[in-house]
């Protein structure tokens, strides 16, 4: 019998994300946190990864992420799972040491080798990225969960954050957008099957450009695309560095036949939850646009700000790599702090 584990849940990856407006107030304290001077990036700057250093130069970093089904194949969902929590440290320009696997699991409702699939596709993604799966944890829950914590390094001065762009910066995305609109069409019955098998593919793409972009120094800042879609993290660099961004929407990147669901008004819950926490920072946005740049992304591409005049050695280096990127925008020193759409449709 064929398990459809999207139909086991309500959310779909990064799509099941709290919605931002109320993750702000989740992460609101009235208590002072200690200080610790060796955490390099914590909460504050809603960055991808904390960091701690180590003391000798070397940095240690960490994350977690995990989410609902977001494909029904259960290799894939962990394969693309993996990826996605894989992400986070070499959005830091950083690389990945060792992994730990973070397993819910309805016993009763889905057979126990479903998910022992879930983590054969973990495994092939660890493999990839030349780290071991070292271990985890699982709990018995209502619907399936999965994803991994993942420790890292990086040299200090390597270290790429979220909040450190300048101005005149030039803003490049490593994939495209989509990947929210397509596997919500699928969850309902209405993606075509292409579009699917295209959307997996970039899922399950590693993001280990971005241990060699901790290297370049006219890389200003990075960060990756996740469930607050390309506006929302656009608007953490922008807020965390005290800059405006200006978007030329026609250079966005788009997955082939995104527009098919668009123009169905097709889109997850969390896209309108994006647009209802980044509104107030946003002009020019059209009904497109509003559904491609909020559409919440799992396992995104990486978006990075780099040093204007440095354009030409960027790209020639993500060509050598045999990385897609799409130039889209650009940073400006201008207050308050705002991201303008032009050409959006």
């Amino acid at each position: 019998m064929s398990i459809q584990l999207t139909h086991f849940s309500h959310g779909a990856g990064c799509g099941c994300k709290i919605a931002p407006a109320v993750l702000d107030k989740i992460l609101q304290s009235a208590t002072t946190a200690p200080h610790f001077p060796a955490l390099l990036v914590g909460h504050e700057s809603k960055d991808d990864a904390a960091v701690y250093a180590l003391g000798n130069g070397t940095c240690l970093i960490s994350t977690t992420d995990f989410f609902m089904p977001i494909v029904d194949d259960a290799f894939t969902f962990g394969a693309i799972a993996s990826a996605n929590a894989l992400s986070d440290v070499y959005a830091m320009g950083g690389s990945p040491l060792l992994a730990i696997a973070i397993l819910g699991w309805p016993v009763e409702k889905i057979p126990v080798e479903v998910a022992q699939q879930v983590l054969e596709g973990a495994r092939s993604i660890c493999a990839q990225a030349n780290i071991p799966l070292a271990g985890g944890h699982s709990i018995d829950s209502p619907e399936p969960i999965f994803g991994l914590a993942v420790t890292g390094r990086v040299n200090e001065e390597h270290l790429k954050r979220n909040n450190t762009a300048q101005p005149g910066d030039v803003l490049y995305l490593t994939k495209p957008l989509g990947t929210g609109l397509i596997t919500t069409a699928q969850k309902r019955g209405l993606a075509r099957e292409a579009d699917v098998a295209e959307a997996v593919r970039l899922m399950q793409t590693l993001n280990h450009i971005g241990s060699a972009l901790g290297a370049l120094p006219y890389v200003h800042a990075l960060t990756d695309i996740t469930g607050f879609g390309l506006l929302g993290h656009l608007w953490e660099m922008c807020e965390g560095s005290g800059l405006s961004a200006e978007i030329d929407y026609p250079r966005i990147p788009l997955i082939a036949g995104v527009t098919h669901y668009t123009q169905q008004f097709i889109y997850p819950d969390n896209t309108m939850r994006n647009w209802q926490r980044y509104e107030p920072h946003v002009q020019g946005i059209g009904s497109e646009s509003l559904l491609t740049l909020c559409d919440p992304q799992t396992s995104g591409g990486l978006l990075v700000a780099i040093a204007a005049d440095e354009g030409h050695a960027f790209e020639d280096f993500l060509t050598e790599q045999n990385v897609n990127f799409s130039k889209f925008g650009h940073l400006m020193a201008e207050k308050p702090c705002r991201i303008t759409i032009v050409n959006s449709r």
